[in-house]
């Protein structure tokens, strides 16, 4: 019996002190510690308030008996003021990322913003345009033939597609950086300001890229670059790598093909603005691309996320 009773103890302690703490610290006080930038933290704490007002909490334990039928009627509120596209989407991810954060913490049993759709956008990642999906399964089809080159660049469109890579970040990827994690092939990817950030390997990126390094017979060589030119890499030249204008004359040359006048940086839209269409939350996606100006708010430990709730499988052609 006394057993039972400190069991029982256990469980509701965890769950006593993070609703106390919930009455008696503001979220706001640890969800905007963990936002970096000022303007993103100034414009999510104004959409908070504007959304407590708009449901009428006056009190931060408040916030525990939200529902999704809450969220749905905000969105409806925020389409009659004839708002952006991407505003609206902000307000609502602005919500979903802290209610992410307490359900992270155990201080509310789900995210009422899950599920809810929102406003689609013309394109995510800047002024780059984002293409249709139509049109970026036709891009990777270009390359059909099973010689080298046709195998590496229908390989490369894929990973820039499915994964949203910067061109240098493609170029700088080395064999050894396909590795599991979790029992889930990954890609160790190299951002800027050298930030490493691990993608799940979707499994369509995964076919091609051993079709291409069954054929490119350079596999053995980890410390190599994984995309390299065609010519001369039978020759002992395993240590070239494809060059960041490689990378934009051979995207270019496709996209010509199909009468898309694009670079890389629109393929990065496409796969961000994909994700995002398909429900994907703002702030997971903005930290799978990598972005400088990463706009997450919530605490994510990369080596605790789950491989099978990345952007990676969210995108669909």
């Amino acid at each position: 019996m006394a057993s039972k009773n400190l069991t029982a103890r256990r469980d509701t302690l965890p769950r006593r002190a993070l609703t106390s703490q919930l009455e008696d610290v503001p979220p706001e006080t640890e969800w905007f510690a963990n936002i970096d930038n000022p303007h993103t933290r100034r414009a999510y704490r104004d959409d908070l308030k504007e959304f407590m007002a708009f449901a009428r909490i006056r009190a931060a334990v408040g916030l525990r008996l939200i529902t999704r039928a809450h969220v749905i009627a905000w969105r409806k509120a925020l389409a009659t003021r004839k708002l952006a596209p991407g505003s609206v989407r902000r307000k609502l991810s602005a919500i979903s990322s802290l209610y992410e954060y307490l359900t992270d913490q155990n201080a509310v049993p789900t995210n009422p913003v899950k599920g809810v759709k929102r406003p689609k956008v013309d394109s995510y990642d800047g002024k780059a345009p984002a293409i249709a999906d139509k049109e970026a399964r036709q891009l990777m089809n270009l390359p059909h033939d099973k010689t080298l080159k046709g195998l590496r660049d229908r390989a490369l469109l894929a990973t820039l597609l499915y994964h949203g890579l910067r061109r240098e970040e493609l170029c700088r990827l080395k064999i050894k950086d396909i590795h599991p994690r979790r029992g889930v092939p990954h890609l160790r990817v190299h951002g800027k300001g050298n930030k490493t950030r691990y993608n799940p390997l979707h499994a369509g990126t995964q076919e091609l890229l051993n079709d291409y390094l069954d054929e490119a017979r350079h596999t053995a060589d980890t410390e190599g670059a994984l995309f390299r030119p065609v010519t001369h890499n039978r020759a002992g030249e395993l240590d070239n790598t494809i060059t960041p204008d490689g990378v934009y004359k051979l995207v270019r040359r496709y996209a010509l093909a199909l009468g898309l006048k694009i670079g890389v940086h629109a393929l990065r839209a496409t796969a961000a603005t994909n994700a995002l269409d398909h429900d994907d939350d703002i702030a997971k996606v903005q930290e799978w691309l990598g972005h400088a100006n990463i706009a997450t708010t919530r605490i994510c430990d990369r080596h605790k996320m789950k491989p099978e709730d990345s952007p990676t499988f969210n995108v669909r052609y």
